[in-house]
């Protein structure tokens, strides 16, 4: 899988939001996101992302197929997809600040998805490979 995040920021301005749920926990993700930004996933391998819902079913998480890392979460909404992407993934992770605590899952489901259109990227592309 190709990962790609383009935004005009300086990585160490960038500071990872980790999720307390206990999905994101036991992934280890960390969300790093701008809005102005575009992030684009490439399948290079049929079947090699695999996505999942978790506790509200709100948003899509896209996980690599073979070793189980989280790669992004997606959010589909009538104004278009969201995402914000694991710091891991990204070539410049040792430069991002340090990940601040983030509870989405204390607020309402209209004001998680509210905050998730107001933070995430809005350029989104996940690219998948036919078998």
């Amino acid at each position: 899988m190709q990962v790609v995040f383009a935004t005009a920021q300086d990585p160490g301005a960038l500071q990872p939001r980790a999720c307390d749920c206990s999905f994101c926990r036991g992934h280890g993700a960390a969300w790093v996101s701008d809005p102005a930004g575009a992030l684009e996933v490439t399948e290079v391998v049929p079947g090699a992302l695999r996505e999942v819902r978790q506790g509200s079913a709100s948003a899509r998480f896209v996980l690599c197929a073979d070793c189980g890392l989280l790669v992004c979460v997606l959010l589909d909404d009538a104004d278009g997809v969201f995402a914000a992407v694991n710091a891991s993934c990204l070539a410049e992770a040792d430069r991002l600040r340090v990940a601040q605590p983030a509870s989405p899952q204390t607020l309402p489901v209209s004001e998680r998805r509210a905050r998730w259109k107001a933070l995430w990227v809005r350029q989104v592309r996940v690219v998948r490979t036919a078998a």
